[in-house]
């Protein structure tokens, strides 16, 4: 019989802003919803973390951390960085909002279809290690890169296409739950499959680590399988610390040599034989898919093993939302992510194990009446064991009791610096500093604390002060104007502006789309939140085109051009009708709409036809007359002595003349 479950998140309203509509995916870290923003009006992903992190002496603690590394999350802004909204703890409910993402997880697309095609390996390899990049650059380190925490970025409707965009999630947050986690249950958190040796032996992370799980996740996109599937945690961490990672060629044969040594510098042991960081990295990449032929970037590996992701077990269908990474809707579990706190001490598989319980057997006596001597041993022994309680529970009030704890000073926010340090040290708190933009807080002053003024911080704890570095300023790109309006959008956004509405203006020399002018000066310095807008060619501006037809040549070209037309005057023609030298046809015709720079083309009239004159001298009028009405002329008559002989003696046009012309005849 199946037993219904129900979330008791699911139509919750957290923190009074967001409401709960669906549960995406749950983790070894957390569950993800899927929410709405109701201030925003949004959709965003809630990430709530276990409860038990919270939990115990260190929940305070693991609070702190949590609100501190979701902080420095959301200060980093770039396309393939899942966006970090807001964090907040509601209740016993630790909580991040984040950008939602449909589509799925590289997990999913390895159980799902294999190893990816060698060109996709290296996409998204690219793409991963730029988000990682941009973090490396603001001194943060994820710490957990799995196929898990890769998004692949959907349409929104649950299809994803071969060469989708991926986003990296969950930056910082396997800091904040491992530093809990191993104080408090002597548990590491993390996939030991992407584990780097130096953070199995010793615990330590920078950039590097990071570039050594994109090298396993390399191995394992290329292959479709990790390079030591189905192992047991323990057996994996000790193949990490002890032996260089296999080549992807020893598991399928055509995988080109370039790709090994890139996974084999990528998860170098040592880590100065690493790359420094994702940015140097991420060089190597595209230098080696440059030097690839087409056909080999076009290949997918078939292995004969089984693939990684089954090994690895199920991943989260469907949309997922800021890094699902764990299972799907149903409980999974988190075994292969969790290593002992005392293998980090000594990796070796055949360590023998010590007792840690010893049983000891008292006989039973038989009960005597203890002796005045005893008696007074007795109470000796009452005395020192109540004077023992008494310092015991001394200690235990100074170092984990009441008497362990007081409260981060109040008064130290908008504050400079230096007196909010000198509050704290006065009350016997250690003090760190980090800073952090601000929009209203001034350079230098302090903008909060962690813990929180009037929270809870041990008596010979640290408080840290989160300082103001003022308002941040962006640099406007360059080479804006004259750029496609799509480009020089992307490049304000990659800059970290917000793009307003395009203005739109007419121009007869720039295409459609080119941009004309920005809002701010390109090159200069910008408070981060200025919207920048940009003016975009809208081409040239329509025109009606006139009535030209009739008008005198130069006239009718006059006006066209002054519309900011072009004239093309074409080969002219004979009209009985537009005088020489007149527009005979226009094309386009009057009323049509045109755009300045279109091309008008003029005909242009040459008057009438020349037609052969009849020669009608000798002739009589009568007959003259009417031989050269016939041929199109008109006649006029000059006759001298009354027309006597009534015979044409003379005619002043001969040969061609125009049709309709004049010819003049001398009668008499």
């Amino acid at each position: 019989m199946a037993i219904a479950t129900t979330d008791p998140l699911l139509g919750r309203l957290v923190d009074g802003r967001y409401e709960i509509v669906a549960r995406v995916a749950r983790g070894g870290m957390a569950t993800v919803y899927r929410a709405t923003d109701r201030r925003l009006d949004r959709e965003v992903a809630i990430k709530v973390m276990h409860p038990h992190l919270a939990d115990g002496v260190d929940g305070a603690a693991f609070v702190s951390r949590f609100r501190r590394e979701a902080r420095a999350a959301a200060r980093l802004t770039h396309p393939g960085v899942v966006a970090v909204y807001d964090q907040g703890v509601d209740g016993d409910t630790s909580y991040l909002a984040m950008e939602y993402v449909p589509g799925t997880n590289l997990r999913r697309e390895l159980h799902t279809s294999g190893a990816l095609t060698l060109g996709r390996t290296l996409d998204v390899l690219a793409q991963v290690l730029a988000a990682l990049a941009a973090a490396h650059r603001k001194g943060l380190v994820h710490r957990d890169v799995k196929p898990e925490n890769v998004l692949v970025v959907g349409d929104g409707e649950g299809d994803v296409a071969p060469d989708a965009a991926v986003k990296v999630a969950d930056f910082g947050l396997a800091r904040a739950v491992t530093e809990v986690t191993t104080t408090t249950t002597g548990t590491v958190l993390g996939t030991v499959a992407y584990l780097a040796p130096e953070v199995i032996t010793s615990g330590s992370c920078d950039a590097r680590t990071d570039v050594y799980a994109v090298g396993v996740l390399a191995y394992e996109l290329a292959t479709g399988t990790l390079p030591y599937a189905g192992e047991t945690p323990i057996q994996v961490a000790f193949h990490h610390v002890h032996e260089d990672l296999p080549a992807p060629s020893g598991r399928v044969d055509w995988l080109p040599g370039g790709l090994d040594a890139l996974v084999g510098t990528f998860t170098a042991r040592d880590p100065a034989l690493r790359p420094a960081d994702a940015g140097v990295a991420l060089e190597a990449v595209e230098t080696l898919r440059a030097s690839l032929d087409p056909e080999v970037l076009s290949r997918r590996a078939e292995p004969a093993g089984p693939r990684a992701a089954e090994a690895a077990g199920p991943a989260a269908p469907g949309a997922l939302a800021g890094g699902a990474e764990g299972t799907d809707v149903a409980e999974g579990t988190d075994a292969v992510d969790e290593i002992p706190t005392a293998f980090f001490q000594e990796v070796s598989p055949s360590a023998p194990s010590q007792p840690t319980d010893l049983l000891v057997e008292q006989p039973t006596e038989v009960y005597r009446r203890p002796s005045r001597r005893r008696r007074a041993v007795a109470w000796a022994l009452t005395l020192v064991l109540v004077l023992a309680g008494g310092g015991l529970g001394t200690w235990w009030w100074f170092a984990d009791g009441p008497g362990a704890w007081t409260s981060v000073p109040t008064g130290v926010a908008g504050v400079p610096a230096d007196d909010a340090r000198t509050t704290l040290e006065r009350s016997g708190l250690d003090t760190t500093t980090s800073r952090a933009f601000h929009d209203d807080v001034p350079e230098g002053s302090v903008v909060t604390t962690v813990p929180a003024p009037g929270d809870r911080v041990r008596t010979d704890g640290s408080v840290e002060l989160v300082v103001s570095r003022g308002v941040q300023m962006l640099t406007v790109p360059r080479e804006l104007v004259g750029a496609d309006r799509k480009d020089a959008t992307a490049a304000l956004k990659d800059a970290g502006f917000s793009v307003g509405e395009p203005t739109d203006a007419h121009d007869d020399e720039a295409p459609r789309g080119e941009v004309l002018d920005v809002s701010v000066a390109e090159g200069s310095r910008q408070r981060h939140d200025t919207v920048v807008t940009l003016t975009v060619s809208d081409g040239p501006a329509p025109v009606q085109v006139p009535q030209e037809v009739g008008k005198e040549k130069d006239a009718a070209v006059a006006d066209l051009e002054g519309l900011g037309l072009v004239v093309k005057v074409g080969d002219p023609e004979y009209s009985e009708d537009v005088p020489k030298g007149h527009v005979l046809a226009q094309d386009p015709e009057q009323g049509a709409t045109a755009h300045r720079t279109d091309t008008v083309t003029l005909t242009i009239s040459q008057g009438p036809p020349l037609v052969e004159v009849p020669n009608v001298v000798g002739k009589r009028s009568e007959p003259a007359r009417k031989a050269l009405e016939k041929a199109g002329f008109e006649v006029k008559e000059n006759a001298y002595l009354g027309g006597l002989l009534d015979t044409v003696r003379f005619q002043d046009t001969t040969g061609e003349a125009p049709k309709g012309s004049t010819v003049t005849l001398t009668v008499w």
